[in-house]
């Protein structure tokens, strides 16, 4: 009987993680953020997360109406603040398509402020800014996320070591 229990527990074990990979879902990165204006929905996002000071990483931005319908047209500049002072800009242009994917430097540790303008939206003369917090990775980043993945394997090695044996002890019972 505790044969075909366990065997029973195995099959359900791996039907259940076959189950896992079946579907994706989108990951809401640390980085990211949307804001909702004057009828238009702008994103933004980092690639990777967190980016490192001095080395390239992308800047995604995307842009929906108030339905959530991607917009095929528009025009964006963006302006980047460190401590209340611009730091960069980026002058306006013209998008075709809903995403506008490039790559930038960042090039200071810390928090920054990035104001996205919008221009001639929807026939109207004028601009609607956006205003997002984007932040770089300090040294301390990499402690932080090593220390939580060597924390969770920890725990996994312990969960392995006390409940694996008990597994195959009742299992030749």
């Amino acid at each position: 009987m505790a044969k075909k229990r366990s065997v029973f527990l195995i099959l359900i074990l791996i039907f259940s993680s076959a189950s896992i990979f079946d579907d994706a879902y989108a990951h809401s990165m640390f980085n990211s953020s949307e804001k909702f204006e004057a009828g238009y929905r702008v994103q933004v996002a980092t690639s990777p997360e967190f980016p490192q000071i001095n080395e390239p990483s992308q800047f995604l931005v995307r842009v929906t109406d108030g339905d959530f319908n991607e917009v095929e047209r528009f025009t964006m500049g963006i302006r980047v603040y460190f401590h209340d002072q611009q730091v960069d800009a980026i002058p306006p242009k013209s998008i075709e398509g809903a995403h506008w994917d490039f790559d930038y430097v960042w090039r200071q540790q810390g928090n920054h402020i990035v104001k996205i303008d919008l221009y001639d939206m929807g026939g109207n003369d004028g601009i609607i800014t956006y205003t997002f917090n984007m932040g770089t990775q300090s040294p301390f980043g990499i402690i932080f996320f090593s220390a939580i993945i060597v924390g969770a394997l920890v725990f996994t090695g312990m969960m392995i070591y006390i409940y694996l044996p008990k597994m195959f002890k009742k299992s030749k019972l």
